[in-house]
């Protein structure tokens, strides 16, 4: 992709005084390929194995050469969106000089709607919650039509499993930047993609290190705690609204669910409060964050300070803590 380059790894010697650790650090995703947010790492790759795989090729290693691709396609990007993901996939179909039509739930700010339009995308209004306007993205795609969802379902798991890999980069970046292995790394969550990312990477085959995952959500849309908790996924009502729009999603992707089951170490919720407590620390040391990336901190903050909650992390002044802050404060807060 052209313009790409690693994003920022910052760190916070505030926050590791605070905690006893040896060092915190930012991963900064505020400015990401052109957009306030990590979304499009996953999105381009998605779209890139999508259409070369419909044309029977193998994945374009240049976008002149997807843009190739592209023109014989004829194709139409479709998703359904709160925001960042949605404006991501647009991004890539002006890109491509493809149309793209994207459903947004009811609630959605008129300034996420005008960025999705920014980039030549339709914008569909369905009115209802996200889960409804993923079920209506899905049941409204035609022949001709691409369908790039970050989340999975019974019968639609390729093309999110090529947005996961996608995402896979920002923890690469992340081992090649830390002077020292992470000892955790908090992760905001919606869906469950980017955590199942996260987790397939720390989680791999052969690696010799392997940080603990902490996953962090809404309080009001914690899908993945419930599921836990429960011990199979279940769906959490999204209707109460939260500053942390991206992270409002009430079913754990299917493709997701069993790396969540089988290896994170944690998760909690986060209410509006806490997220933009931490919102407001980050800015004060020069950190650009929305509300969904701030949650990594608030969710960190909360989960240490809880009872025991250093050695239910496992742990101590040595440790390497790395936060993920998903979007930049001029960001459409969204999926």
């Amino acid at each position: 992709m052209p313009g790409y380059a690693p994003t920022p790894l910052i760190e916070v010697p505030a926050l590791a005084e605070r905690w006893g650790v040896a060092s915190v650090w930012v991963k900064d995703e505020s400015s990401r390929l052109g957009l306030p947010a990590f979304k499009v790492l996953g999105a381009s790759w998605a779209v890139n194995r999508a259409l070369t795989a419909a044309a029977g090729l193998p994945p374009a290693q240049t976008l002149e050469d997807l843009k190739a691709v592209a023109a014989g396609s004829g194709a139409t990007l479709v998703t359904a969106t709160d925001g960042n993901h949605g404006r991501a996939l647009a991004h890539m179909g002006r890109l491509l000089g493809l149309s793209a039509r994207i459903y947004v739930p009811g609630g959605l700010p008129e300034s996420t709607r005008r960025a999705i339009r920014g980039e030549g995308a339709v914008v569909v209004e369905t009115g209802v919650v996200y889960d409804g306007a993923v079920a209506r993205a899905a049941a409204e795609a035609t022949e001709g039509d691409v369908l790039v969802q970050d989340t999975a379902w019974d019968g639609y798991e390729e093309i999110p499993s090529w947005i996961i890999e996608g995402y896979s980069t920002l923890f690469a970046e992340i081992d090649l930047q830390l002077p020292t292995p992470a000892g955790i790394v908090a992760v905001p969550t919606g869906v469950g993609s980017l955590l199942q990312s996260a987790l397939e990477h720390y989680r791999a085959v052969g690696r010799t290190t392997r940080p603990r995952v902490l996953a962090v959500e809404p309080a009001s849309a914690a899908c993945v705690t419930a599921s836990l908790a429960t011990g199979h996924p279940v769906t959490v009502d999204t209707s109460a609204p939260t500053s942390m729009a991206g992270l409002n999603c009430g079913t754990v992707s299917r493709t997701a669910w069993p790396a969540i089951c089988e290896s994170l170490d944690a998760a909690i919720g986060v209410t509006d409060t806490e997220a933009a407590e931490a919102l407001a620390f980050l800015h004060e040391k020069g950190i650009s964050v929305g509300p969904c990336g701030a949650a990594a901190l608030a969710g960190f903050e909360a989960a240490w300070c809880s009872r025991n909650g250093p050695e239910m992390l496992g742990l101590g002044s040595a440790a390497t803590v790395v936060l993920l802050s998903t979007e930049g404060a001029a960001a459409n807060e969204g999926r």
